[in-house]
């Protein structure tokens, strides 16, 4: 069939999914989500067999980082699988009574969580991606319409198949529908799909999440650009600055929380940048820095506007000195994506300065930008880090895919 009667025939079927998936016992959920997990290490060779092809087909005609996120390894896959298993584990969202009260002609009020409904999910690279996405609109009681990429389809298409397989027993075995199909209509297809698709999510580079907002008839909820600043004031531990620092850029520079300015204090980037360089230098980091920087760090080149707007997603870091708190904070506003932003220091004032006034979807003081993640926080898996300021923001996780409705109760009260 073509592929926007494809698209159609899927996410119908994911609305009849929907509807038996919401009703579904937490048990029943966890139960799915623990076959899941299995169903993944069990077929792990298949799984790993199938990324091969993908990788073949992308050797040479992709960056050294993209082909690090399309990777598939016993290790990832495991992981994959345990990301399900955290998944059971978590508190079942769906039925949980957020707020209640009373009003004075007796009636009681009651907002309870209910689940989205179906869940389309746009993603790139990432194949690991798959498997965290379908764990967590199952446990919100979600079906949910998977559309990869074209570079790793092989992989996405075995790991999804594993995945609906599960669903079996819990009697909504449509609700993981994957498109695989590599035609770009069926995305286009997808975002018509007002009426049978409630939310869209799509993950990837900034010029795809844009395409996609601009297209979609249907709300989206944004994982957009990750310009990551981490700003060490005057005064801050050396040692826990130079930690936090290597760590935020070189431990997985492709992905989206990862660090690309650094921001200095004047006052303490003497004592500071050359032995960093050298840390940074260690791990493969190329530096670009503004004026004062290059002459604390003569191995760094000259920073250009554009590398202050630049998400490098590599082994590459921008570093500017400032003169203080007032001038980084300045720095971010203008040049900040809303991701996650960072501040080392040991003045409380600064940092309680910096948590108020930065804008960003978390804020972090004396920690990693690397600990933005859904597993990280204790959410479990993450289906991304949301840019956007409504519904959810931040790590996206089985709360954040759920809405509310209200439950009054009453005996018979009417309106005068």
């Amino acid at each position: 069939m073509d592929a926007r009667t494809l698209i159609q025939t899927r996410a119908r079927a994911a609305r009849e999914a929907a509807r038996a998936l919401a009703l579904c016992p937490t048990k029943i959920k966890n139960d799915a989500l623990a076959q899941m997990a299995r169903g993944l290490v069990e077929k792990s060779e298949a799984l790993l067999e199938a990324n091969r092809a993908d990788l073949e087909r992308a050797r040479g005609r992709v960056t050294k980082a993209f082909l690090d996120r399309l990777t598939l390894t016993e290790a990832r896959v495991e992981e994959m699988a345990q990301g399900l298993r955290e998944i059971a584990a978590l508190p079942d969202p769906v039925g949980a009574v957020v707020e209640s009260w009373r009003r004075p002609n007796g009636i009681e009020i009651s907002r309870v969580r209910v689940p989205l409904g179906v869940v389309a999910f746009i993603y790139e690279s990432r194949p690991n991606v798959t498997a965290d996405a379908a764990g967590l609109c199952v446990k919100a009681g979600n079906a949910v319409v998977l559309r990869g990429g074209s570079e790793a389809i092989e992989s996405n298409t075995a790991i999804a198949a594993v995945l609906a397989k599960a669903l079996e027993k819990v009697g909504a075995p449509d609700a993981i529908q994957f498109v695989d199909t590599t035609d770009r209509t069926a995305v286009a297809a997808l975002l018509e799909l007002e009426g049978l698709v409630d939310l869209v999510i799509p993950r990837g580079g900034e010029e795809f999440v844009r395409w996609v907002s601009e297209r979609s008839r249907v709300p989206v909820l944004k994982h957009d650009k990750g310009l990551v600043h981490v700003f060490v004031d005057a005064g801050a531990d050396t040692a826990m600055a130079m930690g936090i620092v290597v760590n935020a850029k070189a431990q997985r520079p492709s992905v989206c929380n990862a660090l690309e300015t650094l921001l200095v204090h004047r006052d303490i980037a003497p004592g500071l940048l050359p032995a960093l360089a050298v840390r940074l230098a260690e791990a493969g980091v190329a530096l670009r820095g503004c004026p004062r920087t290059v002459a604390l760090v003569p191995g760094a080149s000259r920073a250009t506007e554009a590398d202050w707007d630049t998400e490098y997603l590599d082994l590459v870091l921008a570093i500017r000195v400032v003169d203080d708190l007032d001038a980084a904070i300045r720095h971010i506003q203008r040049h900040g994506t809303g991701l996650a932003e960072a501040i080392v220091t040991n003045d409380r004032a600064h940092a309680r300065r910096f948590a108020r006034e930065v804008d960003a979807a978390a804020v972090l003081v004396n920690a990693s930008t690397r600990l933005v993640d859904g597993n990280q926080f204790g959410m479990g898996a993450e289906m991304g880090i949301s840019t956007s300021r409504v519904h959810a923001r931040g790590p996206v996780g089985v709360r954040e895919l759920t809405t509310t409705k209200f439950v009054v109760q009453g005996d018979g009260q009417v309106r005068d």
